[in-house]
């Protein structure tokens, strides 16, 4: 590493000359600097906005799952099968698939290695369990905590290797360069969030590769189970010029609002009771019985959110889990209520002469309670017995069970879309590669505990390929002032026109607001033509007025480049929706599209959850995105399979040697 100063229109910039820079230090970014380090490259380094922010470090569920091939005996499976299972997942490239089962066990049993503490018996097989649109036993877990465990492990491996951390920069620009018909990145400018005097504020890192690992674009919803501190970097990279790819795909699910948490497993299996309330708290009522045939069907259904958390609209018809979902948002977005799930007494209807009436329970319900020992009177009694680590987890954040109903809403959880890549996870744009949540990897529907999965993958290959093919030096500062300084200038002034503009003062916080709200409401799990040609609008005049308007205070910067990120995020998301809807694309995922030739979950609600289920069309096409200043450009193709079988050792390892499997159309050779 370099350190060094770019001159630009008189103004001097602090410069740092790195061979390969990673943005973000989630469990993805982390372990690309780990992976990196061990093939041998040592100049690198991290940049984040906060060591202990993001995603895997302040996230988790009630069993946070970690999915590879199976590891334990009794059940047989193959490299080939789990790609299978995730291919069939719809919209999911067959070559990405294939990397990431084949590379399962050994991204899992790094974590192993440096400490993360999952399972194994006696004879030290990793056991495992079936998760979401899976049919083998291939997750496994850590506990709540998973992600964090991870990332934990990882920062003392990282450490140990004594890799640089620029420890509170805030990205805000990819530098780039065209050459023919191709673009590269050659760097990012960031804003110093710690920086004392203005010629501090905004410094310039010239890369010749970039591992992405910003997470999902989590400041895109208001309702939101993605922890505060996470916000995301797609927007800063399709500015850029890096393709999006499967936009319209995201996972949304219930979980609580004051304390940011999924409320899967145990939380919805303990059987609560959901209630309503208007914003002061007055008029309290219980909303589903309304639309339930029987309490049994009712307390069914509950009960399956446990295992079938996601929002997903095939189970919204004939009582099925996915109802509630529509319910809840019904309460709070339609009706503007508040919605609680309340542990201190049970549904309408489930008690017989004041006590839990085991005999309105599905048999599957009954024999899950008894078997873990939660057949007692009350929800929260249920939960002591059977996992009283759920209840403290909330007391630790001042919420207790046992007195409080606790808040929820429909969530935004994660983005199953992204950055696009080849199955080295580089980008359209060269020596960029988006690793983790934030490369659109990951299909329509992923199994459970997939991303973390990719996240370790996805990280590993790119290591591989910048090691074996991207070895040049970085631009100097001379270079990089005058192929990238018109670029850097332009960002610069933009921050500096916001602080000397008076005329209209700009409120961050009610802008983000704004934005989140909007995307809740239109882009999230309930969706529509028109509601997405609303938001659009929407978008379009607030970042009209974003370009004029002023803002207070230089510390209020990083949220002005945040909030300009976001709204070409959102603009972006929103166009991919309208595409998507306008090619015939119907519900299917983690969202419901109003279709009125559809049918409704149910006859009582109103016309706007009338829907059609998506009939496996585009379910084999990708769509990807050309992000530009006014407007999307949408590209449509074909699934990439999966490569063929090819797994004579002599002419694998023929090709090993000679490099071949580096070279851009190698995916069709195993």
């Amino acid at each position: 590493m370099k350190q060094e100063e770019v001159c630009l229109d008189g103004k001097i910039l602090p410069l740092y000359i790195i061979q390969t820079i990673i943005v973000g230090s989630g469990a993805a970014g982390l372990n690309a600097a780990a992976s990196l380090y061990k093939q041998g490259q040592r100049d690198i380094a991290i940049i984040t906005e906060g060591k202990r922010m993001g995603t895997s470090r302040n996230t988790g569920s009630d069993k946070q799952t970690y999915y590879k091939l199976t590891t334990c005996s009794g059940e047989s499976d193959s490299v080939r099968q789990m790609a299978q299972t995730l291919f069939e997942g719809g919209c999911m490239d067959g070559d990405l698939a294939l990397a990431e089962a084949g590379l399962s066990v050994r991204g899992f049993c790094h974590l192993a290695d440096i400490g993360v503490p999952f399972p194994h018996n006696g004879a030290g097989e990793y056991i495992g369990y079936k998760t979401d649109h899976d049919p083998f036993r291939r997750g496994t877990s850590a506990g709540p905590l998973t992600s964090k465990f991870m990332t934990e492990a990882l920062w003392k491996e990282v450490e140990g290797y004594g890799i640089p951390v620029f420890d509170g920069y805030q990205v805000i620009e990819i530098l780039t360069e065209r050459y023919g018909m191709e673009s590269r990145s050659r760097g990012v400018l960031a804003l110093n969030r710690r920086a004392v005097k203005p010629e501090q504020r905004y410094v310039v890192f010239s890369s010749e590769n970039i591992v992405y690992a910003t997470g999902g674009e989590a400041g895109l919803y208001d309702m939101s189970v993605y922890p505060v501190s996470q916000t995301g970097g797609t927007g800063t990279a399709l500015r850029a010029g890096a393709r999006g790819k499967n936009l319209t795909e995201s996972q949304y699910g219930i979980a609580s609002v004051k304390f940011r948490w999924n409320l899967s497993g145990t939380y919805q299996q303990v059987i609560p009771r959901y209630i309503s309330t208007e914003q002061d708290g007055s008029g309290e009522r219980e909303f589903l019985d309304e639309y339930f045939d029987c309490p049994e069907s009712m307390l069914y259904a509950i009960f399956l959110k446990g295992y079938q958390w996601p929002f997903d609209p095939r189970k919204t018809r004939k009582y099925g889990s996915s109802l509630i979902d529509i319910l809840v948002y019904q309460e709070t977005v339609i009706k503007g209520r508040k919605v609680f799930l309340d542990y201190q007494r049970n549904p309408s209807g489930s008690e017989k002469e004041g006590h839990f009436h085991t005999a309105l329970l599905h048999s599957e319900t009954y024999d899950y309670l008894k078997s873990s020992g939660g057949l007692k009177e009350a929800p929260i009694k249920r939960l002591e017995s059977m996992n009283p680590a759920a209840i403290e987890l909330y007391r630790s954040h001042g919420i207790d069970l046992y007195r409080e109903k606790l808040e929820i809403a429909v969530c935004a959880q994660h983005n199953n879309g992204g950055l696009s890549g080849d199955w080295w996870w580089e980008s359209n744009l060269k020596h960029f590669f988006p690793v983790g949540e934030v490369n659109g990897s990951h299909g329509v529907y992923r199994p459970g505990g997939s991303a973390l999965n990719s996240g370790q993958v996805g990280s590993m290959r790119a290591a591989e390929y910048i090691v074996n093919c991207y070895i040049g030096q970085p631009l100097s500062g001379k270079e990089i002032a005058s192929r990238c300084g018109q670029q850097i200038m332009a960002s610069v002034d933009f921050g500096t026109k916001a602080l000397a503009t008076k005329e209209c003062i700009m409120d961050m916080k009610e802008e983000r607001k704004k934005l989140g709200v909007r995307m809740s409401r239109y882009g999230a799990h309930i969706r529509s033509r028109e509601g997405i040609r609303t938001a659009l609008r929407e978008n379009r005049i607030q970042r009209q007025r974003l370009e004029t308007s002023g803002i207070i205070g230089s510390g209020e910067l990083g949220r002005l480049y945040r909030l300009r990120d976001l709204l070409a995020s959102q603009k972006a998301y929103l166009e991919a929706i309208d595409d998507y809807i306008a090619h015939g694309g119907k519900s299917r995922g983690s969202y419901l599209i109003y279709d009125e030739n559809g049918e409704k979950p149910s006859k009582d609600l109103p016309e706007c959850f009338r829907f059609l289920e998506e009939d496996q069309g585009l379910s084999e096409m990708i769509q990807e995105l050309e992000y530009f200043d006014d407007s999307s450009r949408f590209l449509w193709r074909k699934v990439r399979p999966i490569p063929e079988d090819d797994c004579w050792f002599e002419a694998v390892w023929k090709r090993y040697r000679e490099g071949v499997y580096f070279q851009s159309d190698s995916s069709n050779l195993r």
